[in-house]
């Protein structure tokens, strides 16, 4: 299969990095590289893209793309936790980091990956090949009460205790081992209305399988402060996520720090001494334009948001 890989809000991050010609610059989640050879032909001969990923295929499309542009290139086969933290060791200070959050076209397309619910697979669903946990492993060993909980807490799904009941008693008899067993299962054991309600009805259960095998919130929560670590002053730091879960965490950690005094308010004078960090240019999010949507509907969910490290911050 040949896959296309069509990056999400382009043009967008292009302006909120605003790459500039000789600058250093981090792409947290390389994938297939269409954000990476936007940011390379910005920052040219002189600069340096450093691409980082879990995902083997990934280490490839970036190899590709490194005989293809003038600047500098750099691969890091690790977690976007790992390889920034790796990059904070060795003392470097970037101009720009970004984030492509969740899963990329490339490994939903790839139909053997497993994590698509459109086509039969065995159940996969791990970005780095080489990890233990699976997908198959989650659905079949996990007790009930826990996939009840992921299914709620990782996929908003308002059957997540009836779905895990089901899991639950066909295991007995049976291991679910491919995509399509599990939304049969998934479809049976939600009521008949929902099914044909919008989406998919295993949508948010394949989202919810997906983050754990991965803990995709965790290498989000540990990573964000690596990536303002290594960011130096002055430097633009963006993340496009694709539900809520991540967008939140986004969200309260450049508002974090873009506030400043944290006193109570009845105090005369401040004594926590606190500054601002972080500027935003946006308060609110960066959706999709309409012509985007229509060329690209897998960018509807997605989001974007920035910041800009203020001179001074540490």
């Amino acid at each position: 299969m040949t896959i296309t890989h069509v990056p999400v809000l382009a043009g967008e991050l292009i302006d909120a990095l605003d790459p500039q010609p000789g600058e250093i610059v981090v792409d947290c989640t390389a994938g297939g590289g269409g954000h990476a050879r936007l940011v390379a032909e910005r920052i040219g001969a002189g600069g340096t893209l450093i691409g980082i990923d879990r995902d083997q295929t990934a280490g490839e499309r970036f190899a590709e793309l490194a005989r293809e542009v003038s600047a500098t290139t750099r691969f890091i086969a690790a977690s976007f936790v790992d390889g920034l933290r790796q990059l904070r060791d060795e003392g470097v200070e970037a101009d720009a980091v970004y984030f492509d959050l969740g899963a990329s076209s490339m490994q939903i397309d790839a139909w053997e990956r497993g994590f698509s619910y459109t086509y039969d697979a065995p159940l996969d669903m791990r970005m780095d090949r080489n990890q233990a946990l699976s997908a198959v492993a989650v659905v079949n060993d996990w007790e009930e009460r826990r996939l009840a909980q992921i299914f709620r807490d990782y996929g908003e799904e308002r059957y997540a205790r009836q779905i895990a009941r089901a899991i639950a008693m066909v295991r007995t008899t049976r291991p679910i081992d491919s995509t399509l067993e599990l939304v049969e299962v998934i479809t049976g054991a939600i009521p008949t209305p929902a099914r044909f309600a919008a989406g998919h009805p295993a949508k948010r259960v394949f989202q919810a399988i997906r983050i754990a095998v991965n803990d995709e919130l965790g290498q989000l929560d540990a990573a964000l402060p690596l990536a303002w670590e290594i960011l130096a002053p002055g430097g633009r730091l963006a993340a496009i996520s694709f539900h809520s879960l991540e967008d939140r965490r986004v969200k309260q950690f450049l508002a974090a720090r873009a506030s400043g005094c944290t006193c109570p308010p009845d105090l005369p004078v401040c004594v926590c001494g606190r500054a601002p960090e972080a500027d935003l240019p946006r308060r609110r999010a960066t959706f999709p334009g309409a012509a985007e949507l229509q060329s690209n509907p897998r960018a509807a969910s997605a989001r974007m948001r920035s910041a800009r490290k203020l001179e001074g911050s540490a």
